[in-house]
């Protein structure tokens, strides 16, 4: 009962502008990291904090509302609406995260796609 009572520390993930811009319009709901040990540890519910990687003054505030294991990238897009994750197909979606993720670490790690709904938006004074 203690530990309920308990708030979780939020996690972070930086974002490049775009991906960052589409979360703030509401067309991406959807984040896909790999499954590595600090993924693993976001619940439903956890809070995460978008930081814009150009300007970290600009955050995003979100809730954790999903989690979507797969065992590649193409395969989270594919049973998924790839404009959900910020793009229009397939293919982009995993010509941008093979950027950063090698096919090697997606099968040894796995992936996941992390559904969330925002808290609160960025301040554009």
């Amino acid at each position: 009962m203690v530990n309920d009572q308990i708030a979780r520390a939020p996690h972070y993930f930086r974002l490049a502008s775009a991906p960052f811009d589409a979360i703030v319009s509401g067309q991406k709901t959807i984040e896909s990291r790999l499954y590595d040990e600090k993924r693993q540890a976001i619940q439903l519910g956890d809070t995460i904090i978008f930081t814009h990687r150009e300007d970290p003054r600009q955050t995003i505030t979100a809730r954790v509302v999903g989690l979507l294991r797969y065992t590649t990238f193409r395969d989270l897009f594919m049973h998924n609406d790839p404009a959900k994750f910020g793009g229009p197909s397939v293919e982009w979606l995993e010509r941008q995260i093979n950027e950063f993720y090698s096919i090697d670490d997606q099968q040894k790690y796995g992936v996941v796609g992390i559904e969330f709904e925002l808290t609160l938006l960025p301040d554009h004074k």
